[in-house]
């Protein structure tokens, strides 16, 4: 390890020929030999440069060599040079002891000899090269240390931060196990009553229930797809110009069934006048039904909900308050992130996965708006406020009623729809699905199967699953539309994979619909009206 700060010689003499003549002597590599023609002089260049000798000579006019070494000496910079004199005569005891006393090392004579002062300096030199390598090493260890140290605290902190995320995760997990067991328990449960049952009515409210499940573990899988969307900047708005209260009626549609159950009140305070705003109609009654939900699973039975919507100059303002088990001050900062949860211990909680509010948060953020938390402490309450931008101008989108009595009348058509999936009793429930519906139904569980029954079938819909134990669907799909019968044919994705590749993929096989299962049987059946519609 070396360090390449020069070291510095500062020659001192009136005369410039002296000066030359050291300068030449003494030149080497990694010297710098500064010149002062004057004590005035020298002594800037003493408070400039770290000197490592100082070579004067002792008669200069003006300032002396003995002077200037007295004022080097009073200066804290300067104090500790060495300094080698040079006389051109003899110097008696008297003087010499003054300048040793002055901080002189050494008297060199004039004639100088020079591999005498060579020697000498040189002694100087390396000295010197031996403290700037020290000093070089000293700051190298400190920089080390302080390195080391950062790195200490960096790497404590991620340890900090991945025990945190590692105990949140095995927190989730045994959350997401929690919440994904109960809707399934009461199917199954409901499933055995079905069994044993005589009773149509207990029948009617076992298939409720179980419907109420379903669409819960539903619900649970989407927000969890929302979640990995979102975090890959992936989930896409569909925005239109829509009145907020058609938001908020389809939010309060999925959120009373919860807040009836828990016998709360809830009292909805909004103008009658329409409030227009450019959103996506679904996410937006996502977000409000979100925020009911997360009050009336944390408001004990009975407990109050107060949702207000007020025009706020051009943005519109949504408030839910409830008077439930309130958030400590410390988790309110965190409410939103990912996996947060009011501690799912106490007895009010309903649990959850943690990531409600997060996509609440998320999708707010979508449509340009902001969302804030605030609560007075554990046994509170808390209130949940949303503010959104209100629409320019409104032009309200009216269908007329000729287009319903028209779906109506397509509905009606019976269509002929090969139904292609390898799991045999979800095929089975489609095929009994579309025939309560008025459709004709035929069943295949391959992909080549599925190929000779659309060629001697020639359905109207082709309902095909992706994932096939012989060919994929998205080959079926390719085969079919290559043939000229099938150019026309409504083909129809169902598959368990949701993500926008899969869509994609689909869309390029030459799909017209992707559908995620648990197909939804209003969704198919809108596909299936418009399809007999066109044929109609």
């Amino acid at each position: 390890m070396t360090s390449s700060k020069p070291v510095y010689f500062l020659l001192v003499d009136d005369m410039e020929e002296n000066l030359l003549s050291l300068s030449a002597l003494l030149a080497r590599d990694g010297l710098e030999l500064l010149q002062a023609r004057s004590g005035t002089e020298a002594l800037e260049l003493l408070l400039k440069y770290d000197i490592a000798l100082a070579l004067m000579d002792v008669q200069m006019p003006g300032m002396d060599g003995f002077e200037l070494a007295e004022l080097m000496r009073g200066n804290e910079r300067s104090g500790s040079v060495p300094i080698i004199f040079l006389t051109a005569g003899n110097v008696d005891r008297q003087r010499r002891f003054r300048g040793y006393e002055a901080g002189a090392v050494d008297f060199i004579n004039k004639p100088i000899e020079p591999d005498i002062l060579r020697i000498k300096a040189d002694v100087f030199f390396q000295l010197k090269r031996q403290q700037n390598l020290l000093a070089h090493q000293r700051d190298m260890v400190r920089e080390t240390a302080e390195e080391n140290a950062r790195l200490l605290t960096e790497s404590r902190q991620y340890a900090d931060a991945l025990k945190e995320a590692d105990q949140r995760k095995d927190e989730f997990l045994a959350t997401l196990a929690h919440e994904l067991r109960n809707p399934l328990a009461p199917i199954r449960n409901g499933l055995q009553v079905l069994r044993l049952t005589k009773s149509e009515e207990k029948a009617e409210e076992v298939r409720k229930m179980m419907d109420r499940q379903l669409t819960h573990l539903v619900r649970l899988i989407d927000d969890l797809l929302d979640v990995s969307r979102i975090s890959r900047a992936k989930i896409e708005l569909r925005p239109s110009r829509i009145a907020l209260q058609d938001a908020i009626q389809t939010a309060l549609e999925v959120s009373l069934p919860l807040i009836e159950k828990e016998n709360h009140e809830l009292t909805v305070e909004m103008e009658e006048q329409d409030l227009w705003v450019d959103a996506d109609l679904t996410r937006l009654s996502q977000i409000i039904s979100n925020l009911l939900n997360n009050a009336a699973k944390y408001t004990p039975s009975g407990g109050k909900i107060l949702f207000k919507v007020k025009r706020d100059g051009a943005q519109v303002v949504l408030s839910i308050t409830d008077n439930g088990i309130g958030i400590e001050s410390g988790t309110l900062p965190n409410i939103f992130d990912l996996f947060s949860q009011v501690d799912h211990k106490s007895s009010h909680a309903q649990g959850g996965l943690g990531i409600g509010l997060f996509l609440v948060r998320r999708l707010v953020d979508l449509h340009g708006g902001t969302i804030s938390a605030a609560s007075e402490g554990l046994g509170q309450g808390s209130t949940f406020t949303i503010v959104l931008p209100l629409a320019v101008a409104a032009q309200p989108q009216t269908i007329s009623g000729d287009d319903s009595g028209q779906a109506e009348t397509a509905q009606a058509k019976k269509l002929k729809v090969l139904v292609v999936d390898d799991n045999i009793p979800s095929a089975q429930t489609i095929g009994w699905m579309l025939e309560l519906i008025g459709h004709e139904p035929t069943l295949a569980h391959t992909g080549l199967d599925a190929l000779d029954k659309a060629r001697s079938l020639l359905p109207d819909v082709v309902l095909l699953d992706i994932g096939l134990p012989d060919i994929t669907g998205y080959e079926v799909c390719g085969t079919m539309r290559k043939e000229p019968q099938f150019e026309k044919t409504l083909m129809i994705a169902q598959t368990g994979w949701g993500q926008d590749r899969d869509r994609e993929l689909a869309r390029q096989a030459g799909f017209n619909h992707h559908l995620v299962k648990p197909i939804k049987l209003d969704e198919l059946s809108a596909l299936l009206g418009n399809s007999a519609e066109s044929a109609a």
